[in-house]
């Protein structure tokens, strides 16, 4: 079984003045891992950000995409925000890209971008969003591990004293 390069870490980078930014390192090496050549680019459906990745996020919604009967208006509609709105940006030898006016009004960027690791892919936020959404999610991630701790790992509430057998 090969391991599976993952987006980790955040970084927050300045678009220069052709409006460039510079991809992180770390980022354009699991790209280059993943055989794709530029960065995979779509609005995000849930925050305002845009998600980022290579074949391996292109083969993901792919497969999601798959789950829905062809022609239905399910399949339609996630095509049409999802694929219809994706870009393939190219990366320049200096591991920039010019993010188009479409992925920075989705956004919200004007100087600059948080490059923001999440596994399987990475989004692109206004950092400024970025840290009060942040802030957001670790809140609720504590919330998530005290209601999971209270189940357990199989969903089911441990034993405690004065448990049916």
């Amino acid at each position: 079984m090969t391991e599976r390069e993952l987006f980790l870490g955040h970084f927050t980078s300045r678009i220069d003045a052709k409006g460039r930014v510079s991809v992180p390192a770390p980022f354009r090496g699991v790209l280059a891992k993943d055989g794709f050549e530029g960065l995979f680019v779509h609005p995000s459906l849930d925050a305002p950000a845009v998600d980022c990745g290579g074949n391996a996020l292109v083969a993901e919604l792919d497969a999601m995409l798959e789950t829905y009967p062809p022609y239905t208006e399910e399949r339609d509609i996630l095509s049409r925000a999802l694929m219809g709105m994706s870009e393939r940006l190219k990366v320049d030898p200096e591991g920039r890209v010019q993010l188009s006016e479409q992925c920075k009004a989705q956004a919200f960027i004007t100087g600059e971008v948080s490059f923001v690791g999440m596994g399987h892919k990475f989004q692109i936020w206004e950092p400024g969003r970025f840290r009060a959404q942040q802030e957001e999610a670790r809140s609720r991630a504590r919330d998530l591990r005290k209601l999971t701790g209270a189940r357990g790992a199989a969903g089911h509430t441990p034993p405690g004293p004065g448990a049916r057998e």
